[in-house]
């Protein structure tokens, strides 16, 4: 594939037309039709719809758009800097991040690799669902917990311990002398069907809980603010029920060894990876340096 043409494919699909590409950079219109013809008979497919009035993307030319248009520009990106001598990160960083850690943690992050890239435009959205780095825009994503993906790489920053936790006003349980596990009163994630059993330890004994959902909310912190208002019992993070100190309104009945919490930040699994990127998961990275989450 010839990555001039490609280049040029970009660019018609980037404006929408023949015309306005060529005006936008000053190539002549009849070289950037020529050149995505070219593409085309080189991959045996029809990469572009046109008419009179319109040009459109087929399904295999935005397709082959979504997947090459950000590398494209990453390739720029990094014969710029090599032809300025420099490897200075910079322009917009699109990243997604989990509710809980953007909203207590990621400002005051963010802030900092501010102003040690000024010319990084950090774009953060805090947000729970499985974004597509590519079809979404994103450069980065943090996950926590994340299933294995072909088209990711990355690095785990921080780890935590989930906790089986409860109001003081709630009785610990006991399982009954035929060591049928105890039912509690239970809040949980909306999101997340779990319905356990909860297997928690407490010193050197392991015991276990049937969680009886009462509650479902979509926040971890909504679901600490219904176990300290005696809703019942609920898994929860040791750092969120550090935050604030309101963890001495809570008992914590044991922690669950069969239920890690990492979190990691990921991008594309490519060999180019832009410096913009990098320096984010570096950051990131060295603001953990134990490894350990800490709200």
């Amino acid at each position: 594939m010839d990555l001039s043409s490609l280049a040029d494919f970009n660019l018609v699909a980037l404006h929408g037309g023949f015309g306005k590409a060529s005006r936008a950079s000053g190539r002549p219109k009849a070289t950037l039709s020529r050149r995505v013809m070219d593409l085309e008979q080189s991959l045996g497919v029809r990469l572009l719809e046109r008419d009179v009035r319109a040009l459109r993307l087929t399904e295999e030319g935005q397709a082959l758009y979504e997947r090459t248009h950000t590398l494209l520009g990453e390739i720029k990106e990094a014969g710029d800097s090599v032809s300025a001598g420099l490897a200075t990160p910079r322009g917009c960083l699109r990243v997604s991040a989990p509710v809980l850690f953007a909203h207590t943690l990621l400002g005051d992050l963010a802030a900092g690799f501010a102003r040690a890239y000024p010319e990084v435009l950090l774009d953060i959205t805090a947000e729970d669902r499985q974004v597509d780095l590519v079809s979404d825009g994103y450069d980065v994503v943090i996950r926590v917990n994340p299933r294995p993906d072909a088209m990711l790489v990355g690095r785990c920053f921080a780890r935590d311990d989930m906790l089986l936790v409860a109001a003081p006003s709630v009785a610990r349980p006991r399982s009954g002398s035929d060591g049928v596990p105890a039912v509690v009163p239970a809040v949980a994630l909306a999101n997340m069907f779990d319905h356990g059993p909860w297997h928690y330890q407490d010193g050197d004994v392991m015991s276990t809980v049937i969680p009886d959902i009462r509650l479902r909310l979509s926040s971890l912190i909504m679901i600490r603010d219904a176990v300290i208002a005696g809703a019942g019992a609920a898994l929860m993070p040791q750092s969120l029920i550090r935050q604030a100190d309101k963890h001495a309104t809570l008992a914590v009945w044991g922690r669950l060894p069969d239920r890690p919490v990492e979190l990691w930040v990921l991008h594309a699994s490519r060999r180019l990876v832009s410096t913009k990127v990098t320096a984010f998961v570096d950051y990131l990275c060295r603001a953990f340096p134990q490894r350990v989450l800490a709200l």
